[in-house]
């Protein structure tokens, strides 16, 4: 992806374009423990989890939706 020495530090872009997706990054982090909590416990999914499950699918969207809202914003600023 990119063409530099694996030895190199990110630049301050790279670091602020982890910063702008880390909510993403987090939500989707939460959905997927949500799932494994899931598949780990072998039997039917209690109502707690299942409000955890929705709410953590929420999230996921709710947080896309945020930062390619942010990219495109930031696509025509630039153009």
């Amino acid at each position: 992806m990119y063409d530099r020495d694996s030895t190199d530090e990110p630049t301050a872009a790279d670091l602020a374009a982890i910063e702008d997706e880390w909510p993403l990054i987090e939500a989707e982090i939460e959905l997927l423990d949500v799932q494994l909590v899931i598949l780990d416990a072998r039997r039917p999914v209690d109502e707690v989890t299942a409000r955890r499950l929705h709410r953590a699918r929420d999230a996921v969207v709710s947080e896309a939706l945020r930062y390619y809202q942010r990219r495109v914003n930031a696509a025509r600023r630039a153009a």
